[in-house]
């Protein structure tokens, strides 16, 4: 048997909000953005530049029970984990475009890592692992 993870959704405020910071702030590719005329929503999915693997499925939130996950799917804890060939490149360039770090980098035995906010408030690390727990 072989499967995969395809897609994470994320609940977001707003579609054209959470694509621009997604594409001008993380440089993610923009996927696919296609109306759903039926359901009145949009399936917009990002990924990373060079990503093959997991995406993002942007997903905006559409009852009130929705909403009160915006930027806290994860309970405060960190959500989504990014993975550089470049930590330092990328850590400064995330901070020059205003991307706030609340737990600065630091060297751990898994490789470097940093944890930042992303536009609505989830954590995410941003990771550059060491050969031996990277698996792609």
């Amino acid at each position: 048997m072989k499967q995969s993870i395809v897609h994470i959704a994320l609940v977001v405020k707003d579609y054209d909000e959470a694509i621009a910071f997604y594409t001008k702030k993380l440089n993610f590719d923009l996927v696919e953005d296609t109306y759903q005329p039926e359901q009145d929503k949009r399936w917009v999915v990002v990924a990373p530049p060079g990503s093959v693997g997991t995406t993002i499925l942007l997903a905006r939130a559409s009852k009130p029970e929705q909403e009160t996950f915006i930027g806290d799917q994860a309970g405060g804890r960190v959500f989504l984990f990014l993975n550089t060939d470049d930590f330092w490149r990328d850590y400064n360039e995330m901070v020059s475009k205003g991307i706030e770090f609340v737990r600065e980098p630091k060297e751990a035995d898994y490789g470097m890592v940093a944890v930042f906010k992303d536009l609505y408030g989830n954590l995410w690390d941003l990771l550059q692992l060491n050969s031996e727990h990277l698996n792609f």
